[in-house]
Formats: structure tokens, C-alpha cells, sequence
């Protein structure tokens, strides 16, 4: 049996990193563009990558690249509001308008979007951010409606606070620790945990589940 093709964004690190490792484990034939040849922020970056890509097959699908940058609503710059959109929302949906088609010839897909809790609940500094991950599960909710009947299914993964090596950069130790002491599991959740969800999601073993939201946060939004 031919492996499945599984396109993954943002994998050189944190949850893309562990989605595309654990996929490639699990027996998928994995790509995972570089910023170099997919890059989301620019639009012709993006129209060449689909152009050069368009005859592929991708039965799997997880957009998980993405930034998040902190601003009160006063000090938001038009640049910081078209980088954000455009990587974390335009783009996603310019791959899958380019890819889809394909998946729906072979009436077989799997795509992943990846959220985050601020999409959930929200906090000061995110407008942005929260409206990008508002937005990319009204994509997964219409295109779960749209394409079901291909059986192509489309769920959003919404990670909690990841240990990420981001995480790690612009915490302490001790302000790790506070995090942690605000989550009810009492941690940080590791990145293959997040893809172990990402990963059943895009597999052969969901045949039935579309259309949702997983927030994987060890109970913070349930507070």
C-alpha cells in the first residue's frame, strides 16, 4: 500500500517538529516545507508553492505554522495585523483551496488546523492572534460541512501552554513554574502530547469525528 502523503507547516520546532516526527514513525511519507520554500507571510512565496506542488497529493494536511506577537489594541501596527493574518489564517486557506481538489479526487483527507486556547478564552495583547485562531476554526467548522461527503474530515487541535523551545526562550524557570500552577494538571503539556492528538486526528482511525475543536490544555479552559 502506496503511504500517505502528509503535507505539515512550521515543523521545524515545538508542535509542528512533534507532529511531523511522530507521522513520519507512524509510517506517513512526511513533507515539511522550509521557510525558504514556503513562506506564509509572503503571498507570491505561497502562489509558487501551490503552482510548483499543484499535481501532488497530500492526504493529510496539518496547518500548524503561525505567530503570535503581544500588543495592546493602541500599539498594533498595520504590518503586525497583515503578517498575522496572512500567516496564521490567508495562507492556511490559500494551501487548501490549491490542495483540496486533490484530496476530494481521491475522496480521501485528513486535515488538521491548529488553534490555540486564545481562540478558546482570551487574554490582553492577543486581538490579533485570537481573531486569527477564531478565524481558522470557522474554516475547519465550514469545510467539515462542505467536504464530508468526500470523506475528507477537518478538526481543530487548540494547544494549552506547550514547553516549546519558544516557551523556553521568553520564560524563566520560575515563571514556568507560575504557569504551570495556573493549569489543573499542574504542568506544561510537552509538544507529542499536543501531536499524539494532532496525529489521531489526521490518521485512518478517525473516520467519523469533523468539524471540532480539541483544546488539549490540561483543563486551563475549563476553570
Amino acid at each position: 500500500m502506496e503511504k500517505i502523503r502528509a503535507l505539515v507547516t512550521g515543523a521545524s520546532k515545538g508542535i509542528g517538529k512533534a507532529t511531523a516526527e511522530r507521522l513520519l514513525s507512524e509510517g506517513y511519507d512526511v513533507f515539511s516545507p522550509s521557510h525558504s520554500e514556503l513562506d506564509l507571510s509572503d503571498e507570491g512565496s505561497v502562489r509558487d508553492f501551490c503552482g510548483k506542488h499543484s499535481d501532488e497529493y497530500f492526504g493529510v494536511i496539518v496547518n500548524n505554522a503561525g505567530i503570535n506577537e503581544i500588543n495592546r489594541i493602541e500599539d498594533i501596527t498595520d504590518e503586525e495585523i497583515y503578517r498575522t493574518v496572512n500567516i496564521n489564517l490567508v495562507s492556511p486557506m490559500k494551501l487548501l483551496r490549491s490542495f483540496v481538489p486533490a484530496m476530494k479526487a481521491h475522496r480521501y483527507g485528513r486535515i488538521v488546523n491548529i488553534g490555540s486556547i486564545w481562540g478558546v478564552v482570551s487574554k490582553g495583547g492577543r486581538t490579533v492572534y485570537s481573531a486569527t485562531k477564531h478565524g481558522i476554526h470557522g474554516v475547519t467548522k465550514t469545510l467539515a460541512v462542505e467536504l464530508a461527503r468526500d470523506n475528507i474530515l477537518v478538526n481543530t487541535v487548540s494547544p494549552g501552554f506547550t514547553m516549546t523551545e519558544l516557551t523556553r526562550k521568553n520564560n524563566t524557570p520560575t515563571q514556568i513554574e507560575e504557569i504551570g500552577s495556573e493549569i489543573p494538571i499542574g504542568r506544561l503539556a510537552q509538544p507529542d502530547e499536543i501531536a499524539g492528538v494532532v496525529c489521531w486526528l489526521a490518521g485512518s482511525g478517525n473516520t467519523y469525528l469533523t468539524g471540532q475543536m480539541i483544546t488539549v490544555d490540561g483543563g486551563f479552559t475549563s476553570k
